[in-house]
């Protein structure tokens, strides 16, 4: 065994148990109403995930408000991880990255005033506020608080990642496990995400009966579907090049601060063109240093076309970069994407949700 092996077993998974001893009894205090849990008369839907990093939380939760909106007036209500501020805020046409975190200003940027978006650590203060501001929200979607149990969902999501599913994973530190894969029974409906599209019906079955889930929850699987490229400074841009129309002779950086990058970079490194590539942490702030660097990098490429493509995330806090370089803005890029759901899915998942809702609607 090398020493990485060794300090794994020795260290790593001895705290593993006991982080999980921790959360254990975290659940347990929720369970026996030790811990106070809030119920409130608008029905709120709670996506999240049992495994740290990048799971795909956003698409789904961009695809709820996206489905539901013309149904329902929803507010989107996250803690706004990374920012700059603390306490409740509500995102308006003022409010940078910095203000809410990156997630929640790309929500608000894509649904603009067709919804509310709100960040709060204290997600049961944030739902009250968002509810005294506007009286008519009738649905609250909340992002990354399937562990945040002081708040009873209507509806609960778990996503998982089709190459990184929670069944195959351990606790923290030793694994990337937030909470015992036992968890997942909590959650209504469970959604594989990021599928390739190579997966066949054997994988889906083998997928399904790994996560051996109760009769009563709800399986899908879904996939990202990359679109065309979107420039990140319109008005610097002339025009949008095409990926199928690159050649070998161009060269593109790819630049991500997201939670699991390489989907992006391998479906960048699919085309023709030569791919650099730049991995930052998840929700990194661009710094004037990481600047430089990027504009030495891209100087080096002597490529016939040269861009920076980034992901759609990341794109929000380049644009609000103060250090952004001006000469790197008409050729600078993201890469937005779709969500789709397949057809080994347990159901159509609007219809779930609309169906799901209005039976807990009528139990009450």
């Amino acid at each position: 065994m090398n020493w990485r092996t060794i300090f794994s077993k020795m260290v790593l998974l001895p705290l593993s148990k006991l982080y999980g001893v921790g959360a254990f009894v975290r659940n347990k205090m929720f369970d026996f109403k030790i811990f106070p849990v809030h119920t409130f008369n608008v029905p709120i839907i709670v996506v999240g995930n049992i495994a740290c990093g990048g799971t795909g939380k956003t698409p789904i939760t961009e695809y709820i408000i996206e489905a539901m909106r013309l149904k329902y007036h929803i507010a989107m209500v996250s803690r706004g991880y990374k920012r700059d501020t603390k306490g409740f805020v509500v995102a308006t046409a003022k409010s940078t990255p910095a203000d809410i975190g990156d997630e929640a200003f790309q929500i608000y940027k894509k649904f603009g005033g067709k919804v509310v978006v709100a960040v709060g650590e204290d997600r049961v203060n944030a739902i009250n506020e968002v509810l005294a501001i506007d009286p008519d929200i009738n649905l609250i979607v909340l992002d990354d608080a399937f562990q945040h149990r002081y708040v009873q969902p209507t509806l609960s999501i778990v996503v998982t990642e089709c190459n990184r599913p929670y069944y195959n994973d351990h606790l923290l530190p030793y694994g990337r496990l937030r909470e015992s894969k036992m968890a997942v029974n909590r959650a209504d409906f469970v959604v594989v995400s990021k599928c390739p599209p190579t997966l066949k019906d054997i994988d889906y079955r083998l997928i399904a009966k790994s996560l051996n889930l109760f009769p009563c929850q709800e399986l899908f699987f879904s996939r990202l579907l990359y679109q065309e490229l979107v420039p990140i400074f319109p008005e610097h841009t002339r025009a949008v090049p095409y990926l199928d129309w690159m050649t070998d002779d161009d060269y593109i950086l790819a630049v991500a601060g997201i939670g699991n990058p390489r989907p992006f970079v391998r479906y960048l490194k699919s085309f023709k063109p030569r791919v650099r590539v730049d991995i930052f942490s998840d929700h990194h702030k661009f710094t004037r240093r990481d600047m430089e660097h990027l504009l030495d990098r891209f100087k080096t490429m002597r490529g016939n076309k040269r861009v920076l493509i980034t992901t759609e995330k990341d794109a929000v806090r380049m644009a609000a970069c103060p250090y952004f370089p001006a000469e790197l803005r008409a050729s600078a890029f993201y890469l937005p994407i779709k969500l789709e759901f397949s057809s080994h899915s347990t159901s159509k998942f609007d219809e779930a949700i609309v169906r799901h809702l209005r039976a807990q609607n009528k139990s009450r």
